[in-house]
């Protein structure tokens, strides 16, 4: 389909949780199509892709080829009120993400002249621009060189249309109730202001969230089409909902995960290393050791997400109801909200004795800082996955049939667990962010009740089981047979094909 000639430029957000679909994006559509693809960001995420490809062969002989390239864009966050070197929403606080946001505009001027010396060096144009939804200006630096832009979500579809209709509408500002309908969604369907994060739940139009958002979601409302990191087959509804809402083409190329997680044959104990670049805070080997010397689906994994954490109240009340529940488990465990995430744990956030107890009987493992997720949610012995529900971790957990406890913390967490509980049927929600109450009584209750093989847990197992086998046949080509996702990816590529060419025939009849 098409030729290796054809050049696409990739714009991800600067947030972990956008840099890698976005590399994994371009791994797929390199690997069926044959075109370069160049991914552009500032200076320190490039720096990280290139680290996160050095330690996966498979594309970083692509690199090599230069058919995946890398490109640093200029940029200083000291111009944007950040503290030096900061080019992430990782290294940031919470109150200085905002400027993150809105410094990303600055971007649009050295993208427009990237991809004029691209057009001025190959001879023509790239074949199109793929920028992160957040990205709206992306659209117009496309329109103005007459070239295809398509918008990214790295989220799946019920939560980013959740997330684009509540920053587009701020429905919760036209009453007093803690309930409110959402523009899109389905009169019976609720949502509760406890599912804001809390600045959205302040947003009204005029603070600097609004400002950002509402015109860049608008922005890219205005591109070709969207391409969404979801499976059509698991997000049936959600997938009506985004595209009724957005009025264009949502391509299902999800779940963009490493293909070791969909085929246990390609199996490889190093996979999290290869997806993230990081250096996890105990080797694969170690975890799945530990792992090994457990029944099957007898632990409970707890990690929330690369960048979030709770507070101390929680941790401690965490930790008292999972020594109550009995049940063996590996937690990821960072500071608490308020204290550096890279600074030293202090053993006073837990109660007394709590890591060496753990130790001592095998029945828990606590790992600092990072863990390697995917070989942990691939392992016989994972029973369950307590998350906040960010899409990456949902997507990771389902495609190796593992249902989840939710807690969501911020982004579109809390529409990413309503969908799992209500629509799929994987998750029991145990609370949503830092700020709640949370006693050891009702952590215990609820791990009981998710881990127990028969009952509500046994059904979450069976359904989350299913999902798993929906992910694979959408990866999955054999007898001239295409999955889904593998279909819309032949799709999108066929639509920016034709839509280059509609350009050409335009531009030449102007002249």
């Amino acid at each position: 389909m098409g030729g290796s000639q054809e050049h696409i430029v990739m714009l991800p957000f600067m947030a972990q949780g956008h840099l890698i679909p976005f590399l994994a994006l371009a791994k797929q559509i390199h690997q069926r199509t044959g075109f370069t693809i160049t991914i552009a960001n500032t200076p320190l995420n490039i720096k990280y892709l290139h680290s996160t490809i050095s330690k996966d062969p498979s594309t970083a002989s692509s690199l090599s080829q230069s058919q995946i390239r890398l490109v640093s864009l200029p940029f200083s966050s000291s111009d944007h009120g950040l503290p030096p070197n900061t080019e992430n929403t990782e290294a940031l606080p919470l109150h200085q993400i905002v400027n993150l946001f809105q410094s990303s505009s600055s971007l649009e001027s050295p993208v427009r002249e990237l991809v004029s010396d691209i057009a001025e060096k190959e001879g023509r144009p790239p074949l199109c621009i793929v920028s992160d939804v957040f990205f709206g200006w992306a659209n117009t630096v496309a329109n103005s060189l007459g070239i295809v832009n398509v918008s990214f979500s790295t989220g799946g579809a019920y939560g980013t249309a959740a997330y684009v209709s509540l920053w587009q509408n701020l429905p919760h500002r036209l009453s007093d109730a803690d309930e409110f309908r959402l523009p899109g969604f389905p009169d019976s369907c609720r949502f509760h202001v406890s599912q804001l994060h809390q600045f959205l739940r302040a947003a009204d139009g005029t603070d600097p969230w609004s400002r950002f958002f509402q015109p860049q979601i608008e922005l890219s409302l205005g591109s070709c089409g969207w391409l969404c990191n979801a499976v059509e087959e698991i997000e049936p509804s959600g997938l009506e909902i985004l595209r009724k809402y957005v009025k264009l083409p949502v391509w299902t190329i999800g779940p963009l995960l490493p293909q070791s997680m969909l085929n246990p044959s390609l199996s490889n104990s190093n996979v999290s290393h290869q997806r993230t670049g990081r250096e996890p805070g105990l080797s694969p080997e170690k975890c799945l050791e530990w792992l090994d010397s457990h029944e099957e689906h007898s632990v409970l994994y707890i990690s929330f997400g690369s960048q979030n954490t709770i507070s101390a109240t929680q941790m401690m009340e965490l930790a008292k109801g999972l020594e109550d529940s009995g049940t063996a488990f590996i937690w990821v465990i960072r500071s608490p909200v308020g204290f550096n995430l890279k600074g030293e744990f202090r053993a006073e956030w837990l109660p007394e004795g709590f890591e060496a107890r753990a130790a001592e009987s095998r029945r828990g493992l606590l790992v600092h800082k990072w863990a390697p997720q995917l070989e942990i949610l691939a392992h016989e012995s994972t029973g369950v996955f307590l998350s906040h529900c960010g899409w990456n971790s949902v997507l990771e957990s389902l495609s190796q049939g593992v249902p989840m406890i939710g807690w969501p913390l911020a982004a579109e967490q809390a529409y990413n667990s309503k969908m799992l509980m209500e629509d799929v049927g994987v998750c029991v929600e145990l609370t949503r962010g830092v700020h709640s109450s949370i006693v050891k009584e009702e952590v215990k209750k609820v791990i009981e009740t998710v881990m127990d093989k028969k009952g509500k847990g046994k059904e979450m197992k069976r359904k989350a089981v299913e999902v798993k086998e929906l992910i694979r046949l959408a990866m999955r080509e054999e007898g001239g047979h295409k999955g889904s996702s593998l279909q819309a990816m032949d799709d999108f590529i066929a639509t920016i094909l034709s839509k280059r060419e509609e350009l050409q025939s335009f531009s030449s009849k102007s002249d």
